[in-house]
């Protein structure tokens, strides 16, 4: 019978696939998908720090604003605030004009940038006008009203302490001077410190005062009891006028002070006292993310209600007038959350999401094609090897020695042990499983059956001892 080539090896070494190569490239490929996906939520849910401009470092605005910030890092809030120490209002608007910060505190009643846009009424500031009464004699109330001044335009040739040492206030005095037809140049002011009323009072350096602020402000406080304490009961000057000119000056209000709203006597007003009012604002810059504000908003009226126990300004922070003809314009991000339209997670990063979920499947597809084409190798070794496992399959089927199918048999097995590893890694299905098991069931087949016959025609061997008999 017909046999191997002279020369031709049973046992043909065939390559084992490389899967540890494979198993990394797809775990380097998972963890780059795993990488891209943190580093996109990472840039999404990082908090976003909002530069603010706000001053003076000793007044009430820098207190409020320096308590919601940390506020702000306490609760862990997607938004922050770092503030930056201004001289004043005035000296916030510049920097919000060059750019230098996201937001700022101004006064609305000096020059708005017109990059700015509303955000929040941080709160609103009356105007106090008073004059030093009568003094006191044997503790009995005397005339109400100082000689000579009876209302604002008695104030021409009078001296005018304005408390306070910022010049904001001195233009307030002489937009009111100038409502009631009084040449502000008639009238002497000068700036008066707090801890300085009581002896400019005493001493007569001053015929009135004026403060503005909150009307719970310290500092007016302050100034009203430093003046009754000299004796002098305060006299307040109402602003009749208040709606003219509020017409005349859209940044300003009309406003009452109520009966009462500086304690009981000698400082309190007995009746309701007309007068103006002006906001000072939270602007943002014209072109900050409206999602960031929106953002800003809600977290700063969430916080105000943790803020007023320590600082009770916090409570007159009110949301923005959001009408399209409001003196500053609102901020777009700030109007949705006034109106109720702000966008919720899903609005907001709904196209994020969906292109991020698209590039992960192209992504996945593309890993797979790239593990599929690393894969190509082995499946080709592994067709081969079926290949082998049919040649010996007609080879065992002529062989002539039982030791080169032993052989055949042992690298079968080998074959054998590759091709279940392939199909566990995935590089065959079960249909070429299927069709490998059948070759190699026939190949078992031709390997028995040959046996079977090379024992039973193979020579009996010869008896020892023995010789054959001559004929």
């Amino acid at each position: 019978m017909d046999g191997p080539e002279p020369g031709e090896p049973l046992l043909q070494s065939v390559p084992r696939p490389s899967r540890r190569r494979t198993t990394l490239i797809l775990l380097a490929t998972i963890l780059a998908l795993m990488g891209a996906a943190s580093a996109g939520y990472y840039f999404a849910m990082r908090p976003v720090t909002l530069k603010i401009a706000v001053g003076p470092q000793a007044g009430d605005d820098y207190k409020l604003i320096q308590a919601l910030a940390q506020v702000f890092a306490r609760e862990r809030n997607a938004v922050r605030l770092r503030p930056v120490v201004t001289d004043g209002p005035a000296a916030s608007a510049v920097a919000l004009k060059s750019g230098t910060v996201d937001l700022a505190v101004i006064r609305g009643d000096l020059p708005v940038p017109k990059a700015a846009q509303s955000v929040a009424v941080l709160h609103k500031n009356v105007a106090v006008l008073w004059a030093p009464g009568n003094p006191d004699t044997k503790g009995k109330r005397k005339a109400r009203k100082t000689p000579g001044i009876a209302g604002i335009t008695d104030l021409a040739g009078k001296r005018v302490g304005v408390v306070g040492r910022t010049e904001a206030n001195a233009g307030l005095l002489n937009v009111i001077l100038q409502q009631y037809g009084v040449d502000p140049a008639k009238v002497q002011t000068s700036a008066v410190p707090v801890a300085e009323v009581a002896e400019a009072v005493r001493n007569g350096k001053v015929d009135a005062l004026l403060a503005a602020g909150p009307l719970n402000s310290k500092i007016i406080g302050e100034a009203l009891a430093a003046t009754a304490h000299t004796g002098r009961e305060p006299v307040f000057l109402a602003i009749e006028s208040a709606e003219a000119l509020a017409a005349n000056h859209p940044s300003y209000e009309a406003a009452s002070i109520p009966a009462g709203a500086f304690g009981g006597a000698p400082v309190r007003p007995d009746t309701d006292i007309k007068t103006v009012s002006f906001s000072h604002y939270i602007v943002a810059r014209e072109g900050a993310s409206d999602t960031t504000i929106a953002a800003f908003t809600e977290q700063l009226f969430t916080a105000r209600q943790i803020v007023m126990a320590e600082v009770p300004l916090a409570a007159k922070i009110e949301t923005p007038d959001t009408d399209k003809d409001a003196v500053i314009p609102v901020q777009p991000g700030a109007a949705a959350y006034v109106d109720g339209e702000e966008r919720s997670f899903l609005d907001r990063y709904s196209d994020l999401i969906w292109f991020s979920l698209m590039g992960l499947s192209l992504m996945g597809s593309a890993g797979a094609w790239f593990a599929s084409y690393l894969r190509k190798d082995e499946r080709n070794s592994t067709a081969s090897q079926r290949q082998r496992l049919l040649d010996m399959l007609a080879t065992a089927r002529r062989c002539s020695s039982s030791e080169d199918l032993d052989a055949m048999q042992t690298e079968a097995d080998a074959i054998l042990r590759d091709t279940l590893n392939a199909y566990e890694n995935g590089v065959i299905d079960s249909a070429a499983l299927t069709a490998f098991s059948i070759a190699l069931e026939q190949f078992h087949n031709a390997v028995a059956d040959r046996k079977l016959l090379l024992a039973e025609t193979s020579p009996l061997p010869p008896v020892r001892g023995v010789r054959p008999q001559a004929v």
